[in-house]
C-alpha cells in the first residue's frame, strides 16, 4: 500500500512545488535551498550523524534539553537537524549556531529519500512529536537504521485521520524502533495507530524541562522597566490569522478600563509581521514595532514583536499572557514558557495539541481558559487583580517544576536506541 502513497506523492508534486513557491511570496526563504528538499545536499554535510527532525519552531525549541544532553554525552557525534519551515530553521540556528547543521527536510519519495540518506549516512534518526513519513521510515527499516519518535503526542482528531488511511500509515508506525510518548492517552492512540507495544515508553513531555536563563529574566525586567512598571501590560503570543482581530477587539475594551494599557502582539509566523502591522494601524491603534528600536510610550497602545527568538523576553515583561493558536482552531501552542516565568496564562478553547498539559494547568489553578467573547473580561479581571495574577503565576511555576523528569526518562530510552547502531 506504500506504493499507492508514493504514487500520490509523485502526482501531487507539482501542487507541492506551487505551494512552496506561493509561500515564498510572503517569506522568500521558502524559495531558498530548494535542492535540499529534493535530496541534493551540500558536499560538506556531516556523515555518520544523528539526524533529528523538528518540523517547525515549537518542535525545534522542544529539542533543546535533549540536544544539550546529546552533545555533552556524545561529543564526537555530529548532529543534523531538519525542519520543514524556514522559521524552524532560523530557530535551530539561534539555539545552536554552528554546533548543529541545519537542512530542510526532503520530500517523502523513495528516490529523494535514498539520496538524502546516502548523503548523510545517519547512525540513527529521531523525529520530534508526530511526523510520520512512510518512505522515510521504510528506508530506515530496510537499512537497519534505528528510528525514534520522541516527545510524541497524538490528538484524538489526528488519530482519526490516521485511522482513515491506516492501510498506509499502520505499516509506517510499525517501523519505529522507539516511541517516547508524552502521556498514556497519546501512547494508547499511537499503539492503536500501529506502533508496536514493545517499543512504547511514556516519559512525559520534555517541554516541562524549561530552563529560563537568568539573562532572559533580566532582559524581561529591563524591558518592563522601559515600558513602565505600573503600566498594565498583556501579551498575545504566537497568534494566527483571524486571532489578531479578536485580540485587538479585546484590547479596545481593555483600554476603556485601563487607558494606558499596552498590548504586545507576537505573531506565530514572521511572514505575517507586515500584515499584522497593517491590521493594527487600520484598526485605529497606535503601534510601535520591535524593529523600530524604540519603546512604546504611554500614547502607544500596541507593541508589535516583529522579531524571532525574543518571545521569552516579551513574556517576562507582561502581566498576563494569552497564548494563541487556541482561539483559531490550530490546537494551541506551548503554555509552559510563560508559566515558567510566573506569568498568568490565558488560552482559548482549542488546545487539542496540548490537551494533557492544559488540563494539568487548569486543575492546578495555573491558567484560565476563555472563549473569544470573554477574552477581554478575563484579561481585565487579571490586570485589575495582582493577587490573582501572582497566585496563577506561582501555580504555573509549580506545575512546570513538579513535572520535570521527562528528560531523564527520554535519555535512558535514547541511549538504548543509540546502542542499536549497526
Amino acid at each position: 500500500m506504500r506504493h499507492i502513497y508514493t504514487l500520490l506523492m509523485y502526482l501531487l508534486m507539482p501542487a507541492i512545488l506551487l505551494r512552496l513557491w506561493w509561500r515564498g511570496r510572503r517569506n522568500p526563504a521558502y524559495r531558498e535551498r530548494v535542492g535540499e528538499r529534493f535530496g541534493y545536499l551540500p558536499n560538506d554535510v556531516p556523515q555518520g550523524c544523528l539526524w533529528i527532525h523538528a518540523v517547525s519552531v515549537g518542535e525545534s525549541q522542544a529539542t533543546q534539553p535533549m540536544v544539550q544532553w546529546l552533545m555533552e554525552e556524545y561529543p564526537g557525534m555530529p548532529v543534523v537537524m531538519t525542519t520543514t519551515t524556514p522559521t524552524g530553521g532560523q530557530r535551530v540556528t539561534q539555539l545552536y549556531g554552528e554546533r548543529i547543521r541545519h537542512l530542510y527536510f526532503p520530500y517523502d519519495s523513495p528516490a529523494i529519500m535514498q539520496r538524502y540518506f546516502e548523503a548523510l549516512k545517519p547512525v540513527a534518526v529521531i523525529i520530534m512529536e508526530t511526523e510520520v513519513w512512510p518512505n522515510m521510515l521504510h528506508y530506515c527499516r530496510q537499512n537497519s537504521i534505528p528510528v525514534a519518535l520522541a516527545n510524541a503526542r497524538l490528538s484524538e482528531k489526528s488519530a482519526q485521520g490516521y485511522h482513515k488511511f491506516s492501510f498506509i500509515t499502520a505499516a509506517a508506525f510499525r517501523c519505529f524502533d522507539l516511541v517516547i510518548a508524552q502521556a498514556g492517552a497519546d501512547a494508547q492512540r499511537l499503539v492503536d495507530s500501529g506502533v508496536r507495544q514493545e517499543v512504547m515508553h511514556v516519559c512525559g513531555s520534555i517541554k516541562f524541562e524549561v530552563k529560563v536563563p537568568q539573562s532572559v529574566r533580566e532582559q524581561g525586567e529591563l524591558l518592563r522597566a522601559g515600558l513602565g512598571a505600573d503600566r498594565p501590560v498583556w501579551i498575545a503570543a504566537s497568534t494566527h490569522e483571524n486571532e489578531e482581530t479578536v485580540v485587538l477587539d479585546a484590547h479596545s475594551r481593555v483600554l476603556e478600563r485601563y487607558p494606558d494599557a499596552l498590548l504586545i502582539i507576537v505573531p506565530r509566523h514572521p511572514e505575517r509581521f507586515d500584515t499584522v502591522a497593517g491590521l493594527i494601524e487600520s484598526s485605529g491603534f497606535t503601534c510601535v514595532r520591535r524593529t523600530d528600536e524604540q519603546l512604546p510610550l504611554t500614547d502607544v497602545s500596541v507593541y508589535l514583536g516583529d522579531v524571532m527568538g525574543e518571545l521569552p523576553i516579551f513574556y517576562g515583561a507582561a502581566d498576563v499572557a494569552f497564548v494563541g493558536g487556541s482561539i483559531a482552531p490550530i490546537g494551541g501552542h506551548n503554555i509552559l514558557e510563560p508559566a515558567a516565568l510566573g506569568v498568568a496564562v490565558v488560552f482559548g478553547p482549542h488546545m487539542q495539541n496540548f490537551l494533557e498539559i492544559s488540563r494539568m494547568m487548569l486543575e492546578a489553578g495555573a491558567a484560565l481558559q476563555t472563549s473569544e467573547e470573554d477574552l477581554a473580561e478575563v484579561v481585565m479581571s487579571l490586570l485589575g487583580d495582582p493577587v490573582q495574577r501572582e497566585e496563577i503565576g506561582q501555580h504555573g511555576q509549580e506545575v512546570v517544576e513538579s513535572n520535570q523528569g521527562a528528560l531523564e526518562c527520554t535519555r535512558q530510552a535514547i541511549e538504548h536506541l543509540l546502542e542499536m547502531r549497526a
